[in-house]
């Protein structure tokens, strides 16, 4: 094992950087880490409802759709993770691939993307379970409190333990894995006992009118079907994750790539099966169309009060830990591009505690942001469908533009050292485009103008800093890559380490 970190070390510094965390993240762990950021039962609880009122139960039978089309998505991902093992995961490897200045950007906007989604899941956690469970009607300013104090507990848990934060992390992996898988086993079994399954639901549209259920909406909407692809595009999202912590884990070449591709995978078979056992276990579709936790109303319908407490229970602590690594991976996104001095505050948040291995002042600065997207949402009609919306619409823009740019760049990655597609690449691309295209093109509607307006306000906000370094800054050339006279680094897929500055930009 020695011999493996040492390998992984030396694998580092060819990109230029030193070894600062702790290689702690083995097999399970580094597959524990997509499958909580996809975390269907925090997917499905969030957006059943929005589901049911947009498109009927029938949208479910989207879900399998939108898994195929995110798997092609995570194996050209599993490629990157496999030849380019860096923390900042999209950051660096379009900085790599293309140039410091479009990585820097992406860069920035996967780390927005990531603050919204904190947001959105500890949202859906406040307003969609802990009402249900704890027996409160869920308002704009209790749910807000909640939320705000469920980051909080977050925030304090990955400041001082990464340890326990992976130990929090691997156990959602048992309630997603286990916990769904049982509820699903006991709503149909116990559902067929009592009689209450209509398997007629499965494939209702509800309240939704049968006549022109399935056209694909105008220039400014979408019809009712293609808003069905909204419950997998939130949910399936995240896989890259793993590869965000490759520094911190062990064989990342090899260990990433197959943490990246499983989890999709799983997740997808796991939640489509939920799906349907939800759907057949309905009731009255009109009133649970209404009601803001209609997956809790479901569960304690069919198990009854005391069983249904005992999995929302379940539910609170995958959602919780959902929220969990998604703040850890925007820790560790805002830590990457600080290490290159590349965002602002960047001598502070770039310092890991060795005490608790983790990025102290990165922590505490992206915690006080997702405080304030919060209250910028929080204040807003509808908020949890806006904040689900941004939290699909941004991770859609990151893959295409990721996908893009491997197709058209790919000849300059270094050798892979642990997965390829081989034969499968070429027909693996087009199904991720066609997918992410078909994805993008939902958000063209005006109900999605929330989600658009804040990835612009960020990026806005990210330019401007951006335009600062072009201007104050001699060479944006990422570390292990020699500058070129225009400022951007040679992508020749030689990573040779520079003799002079062998090290991180901050000691050069």
């Amino acid at each position: 094992m020695t011999t493996e970190l040492t390998q992984a070390a030396k694998r580092l510094e060819e990109f230029g950087y030193r070894q600062e965390f702790k290689r702690s993240f083995r097999r399970f762990a580094s597959f524990a880490v997509p499958m909580s950021f996809i975390s269907i039962t925090t997917g499905i609880f969030t957006t059943y409802g929005t589901t049911l009122r947009s498109s009927g139960p029938l949208g479910i039978w989207t879900w399998p759709l939108v898994a195929v089309g995110v798997l092609m998505v995570a194996l050209v991902f599993a490629v990157l993770s496999s030849r380019i093992p860096l923390a900042g995961y999209s950051y660096q490897w379009m900085s790599r691939l293309a140039n410091p200045y479009i990585g820097w950007i992406l860069g920035w906007f996967v780390f927005a993307f990531l603050v919204v989604d904190v947001v959105a899941v500890d949202y859906a956690l406040a307003s969609t379970v802990a009402p249900a469970l704890f027996g409160y009607t869920g308002t704009q300013d209790n749910v807000w409190l909640a939320t705000a104090l469920i980051v909080l507990a977050q925030g304090i848990l990955i400041m001082f333990s990464t340890n326990l934060t992976q130990r929090i992390n691997n156990g959602a992996v048992g309630t997603e894995i286990a916990g769904i898988g049982l509820l699903t086993i006991l709503l149909l079994v116990v559902g067929a006992a009592r009689s209450l399954l209509h398997w007629g639901h499965v494939v209702s549209t509800g309240a939704i009118p049968h006549a022109g259920y399935f056209n694909l909406g105008t220039g400014s909407t979408d019809g009712p079907w293609i808003l069905g692809f909204l419950i997998g595009a939130f949910t399936i999202v995240g896989f890259e994750a793993a590869g965000n912590l490759a520094e911190e884990t062990e064989e990342p070449e090899k260990v990433v790539p197959r943490a990246m591709w499983s989890s999709v995978a799983l997740s997808g078979a796991l939640g489509f099966a939920f799906l349907v056992a939800v759907s057949a276990a309905t009731g009255n579709l009109k009133a649970l169309a209404a009601s803001p936790t209609p997956i809790a109303d479901v569960v304690v319908r069919v198990l009854g009060t005391a069983v249904g407490k005992i999995f929302l229970v379940i539910v609170l602590y995958s959602i919780f830990a959902c929220g969990l690594v998604i703040f850890v991976t925007a820790t560790r996104v805002t830590w990457a591009m600080s290490r290159d001095q590349r965002f602002p505050g960047w001598k502070m948040l770039r310092v890991v505690d060795r005490k608790t291995d983790s990025p102290l002042f990165a922590t505490i600065t992206v915690g006080v942001l997702i405080e304030v997207v919060l209250a910028v949402f929080a204040t807003r009609t509808d908020s949890l469908f806006k904040l689900f919306s941004a939290a699909t619409l941004m991770p859609a823009v990151i893959y295409f533009v990721t996908v893009l740019l491997y197709v058209f760049t790919r000849r300059r990655l270094p050798t892979s050292h642990g997965f390829s597609l081989g034969k499968w690449e070429a027909p693996v691309i087009l199904v991720a485009f066609v997918w992410l295209a078909f994805e993008l093109s939902i958000f063209r509607a005006s109900t999605f103008t929330t989600p658009w307006e804040y990835a612009g306000i960020m990026t806005g906000i990210g330019l401007l800093y951006f335009a600062y370094m072009v201007l104050t800054r001699r060479s944006l050339a990422m570390p292990g890559e020699a500058p070129r006279e225009d400022g951007t680094s040679v992508g020749s897929g030689t990573f040779a380490v520079s003799v002079l500055h062998p090290q991180t930009p901050d000691v050069q």
